[in-house]
């Protein structure tokens, strides 16, 4: 869940202080305590970020199923925040028993796979081939439960629409955005000559689901080498987001407070929509009635995120939060979680219950969400590849659109120049 769905007040928001990366060089292959006593009452702290669907309710479950655990999930407001504090604490104290990461900066936890508790060889079959093997160190270790993936479709606004004189019905939307992003661009400003109102929220977040379709963005596969600022692919996608900003995007920066009003204020049409992009805009719009979801996105395919859990390997009670972070991603849970929040689920079990695929959202007018994110996962052809800098080139990248989309500090070319030289400094 890059960036995953932060739904507000939805439970405790750990303030984690963006502090500098600091691991402790030490080996946690099963340094922990852990209490095997299933009468002996202990408390497990579960720490996310965003939104994972993991609802009061889900968590009671838990612990009705188990009268000894008490569970308390602390969710942080942002992924860089819980990236902070992750790689700050890991190895040393201060972590939850069961700690959520994002794919993004999966392989910079991969360096430190010795600190994490793997996941029982008997588990590993229940997830996609792939997202076991992203998270499977050199020893073989699975060392994060699978749970969610991210395939995206287009989330927008049917009055909106209705308002610039385009079809409204999700089927006549998807067909409409069928094709590249020079279409998907081209009908947004038409959408703005019409209505002189912003096509999408930010350039951040919609340069985010078209670098996904790159192959090899920011680094090399086979050698590691850091290639992002002379790859013409990531230039072209940096300029035609960019280009297109100028005239239809709300310049609202992604996860900020204006941006989260947007989401019920109407001030963009359209936005590039992951499966647990759902739960953030119902979160954040509970009252608005003409979100929609149209089964299309730009250039066919494209995978937003998705996020593991891992179990510390120096935590109290590691035992007892590896059977908290099994169940949580059971196959059966997963469908509750997508329910709670669009999180679509990595189990293969879950991707063919019956649950999953005839399950629709009242929210976006009963929109047939599961065969819509399925149709959507089955067009993924690409899966990038992210290195061990990938997270901070990336980052880097967002700080550079910022300063152009939604700041105006500076040019797109020396907003590009700043991020070249920032990233020269990587590695």
């Amino acid at each position: 869940m890059n960036s995953h769905a932060f739904r507000r007040g939805a439970a405790i928001v750990a303030a984690f202080g963006a502090t500098a990366v600091v691991l402790a060089g030490c080996s946690g292959g099963g340094s922990g305590s852990d209490t095997t006593d299933p009468d002996e009452p202990i408390t497990l702290t579960v720490a996310t970020f965003n939104d994972f669907g993991y609802t009061d309710a889900l968590l009671q479950e838990y612990m009705d199923l188990h009268p000894n655990v008490t569970v308390i999930q602390n969710i942080a407001a942002t992924s860089n925040d819980a990236r902070a504090n992750y790689f700050q604490k890991l190895g040393k104290t201060g972590l939850a028993d069961v700690e959520a990461i994002e794919v993004d900066w999966l392989p910079e936890v991969m360096q430190y796979s010795d600190l994490l508790a793997p996941v029982p060889t008997d588990l590993t079959s229940r997830w996609l081939d792939w997202k076991v093997e992203a998270a499977t160190d050199e020893a073989g270790n699975l060392i994060g439960y699978g749970t969610d993936i991210g395939p995206e479709a287009v989330c927008y606004q049917t009055d909106l629409f209705e308002a610039a004189g385009l079809p409204t019905d999700p089927d006549e939307v998807a067909a409409l955005l069928e094709g590249d992003w020079d279409t998907y661009f081209s009908v947004g400003q038409e959408y703005v000559d019409a209505t002189g109102k912003a096509w999408f929220d930010s350039a951040g977040a919609t340069y985010q689901g078209m670098i996904n379709q790159v192959q090899a963005a920011y680094e090399d596969p086979a050698t590691g080498e850091i290639i992002a600022t002379t790859n013409p692919e990531v230039e072209d996608v940096y300029n035609a987001v960019l280009d297109a900003s100028a005239t239809q995007s709300a310049h609202l920066g992604q996860w900020g407070d204006d941006w989260f009003a947007g989401l019920a204020n109407g001030d963009y049409a359209t936005m590039l929509c992951p499966g647990w992009m759902l739960g953030v805009i119902s979160g954040n719009a509970p009252d608005v009635t003409t979100w929609d979801i149209a089964n299309v996105f730009p250039g066919g395919g494209g995978n937003w995120g998705g996020s593991y859990l891992t179990v510390p390997a120096n935590g109290a009670n590691v035992a007892a939060a590896q059977e908290l972070a099994a169940w949580l991603t059971a196959p059966e849970q997963q469908i509750k979680a997508f329910e709670a929040a669009g999180t679509f689920p990595s189990q293969v079990d879950a991707l063919s219950d019956p649950v999953l695929l005839d399950s629709t959202n009242e929210y976006f007018n009963n929109a047939p969400v599961g065969s819509i994110f399925s149709d959507r996962a089955n067009a993924v052809t690409i899966s990038p590849f992210k290195g061990q800098y990938y997270f901070q080139i990336n980052d880097a990248m967002q700080q550079a659109l910022t300063r152009v989309d939604v700041d105006g500090s500076q040019t797109a070319q020396q907003s590009w120049d700043q991020w070249v030289s920032e990233v020269d400094l990587i590695g």
